[in-house]
């Protein structure tokens, strides 16, 4: 499957009504997000799926691929367009034979061993970080610019930075290679989340832009 994942956007609906939710990953996506995680932490199997098939019809009214953090059966039951697996997960290798060829499988990784791994196994892309400290996680593990640059330059499949990026932030990835940067916090907090990925949009492509000249 193709796919460009210059601005992939992490949802977290924590503290938030599902209607206002909602209302966010649609601006998110007006505003030019192409590929959309999402990741439910603390919702039963039936209440993940049922917001999975919500946020499913949306994505696809704007042509974004869906990727479900974790959960293998979530993605399968609705058809999403593939998953996104972190280092305590089910393997890559596995989720691959029940997914098929054609899903997108995300992993992450924090070390080149783990990146090269994953890629071995069949990953499609990376998310590499934590680049920042991140309010989303309790624990975060910070990788460093040169292990991302590092595993950009060894590995041939999309690399996103990922950890704390804001429109602010994202200077020090100049020069790195990566594919485009994941966010959470950035928009699902933001006030306004349509403006608010355009201007990492922007942003982004910016940075990629100068290290293809």
């Amino acid at each position: 499957m193709k796919f460009n994942s210059s601005l992939y956007l992490v949802t977290d609906s924590s503290l938030m009504e599902e209607t206002d939710f909602l209302q966010r990953v649609e601006a998110a996506l007006e505003g030019g997000v192409t590929l959309l995680q999402l990741r439910e932490k603390q919702r039963t199997t039936r209440e993940y799926l049922t917001l999975a098939q919500k946020v499913h019809a949306l994505a696809r009214r704007y042509g974004v691929p869906l990727l479900i953090d974790d959960r293998v059966d979530i993605a399968l039951a609705m058809d999403a367009d593939g998953v996104h697996l972190g280092q305590t997960d089910l393997p890559i290798a596995m989720a691959r034979k029940l997914l098929g060829k054609d899903k997108l499988i995300g992993a992450t990784a924090k070390t080149v061993a783990q990146a090269q791994e994953a890629y071995e196994q069949g990953a499609d892309y990376l998310g590499v970080g934590a680049i920042y400290p991140t309010t989303t996680k309790v624990q975060t593990t910070l990788t460093s610019i040169q292990t991302l640059k590092e595993i950009c330059r060894e590995l041939p499949i999309p690399v996103n930075a990922i950890g704390g990026l804001n429109k602010e932030n994202m200077e020090v990835l100049r020069g790195c290679g990566i594919a485009g940067i994941c966010v959470v916090s950035a928009i699902m907090k933001a006030e306004d989340p349509k403006r608010e990925a355009e201007l990492l949009r922007e942003r982004i492509e910016s940075l990629r832009k100068g290290e293809k000249q």
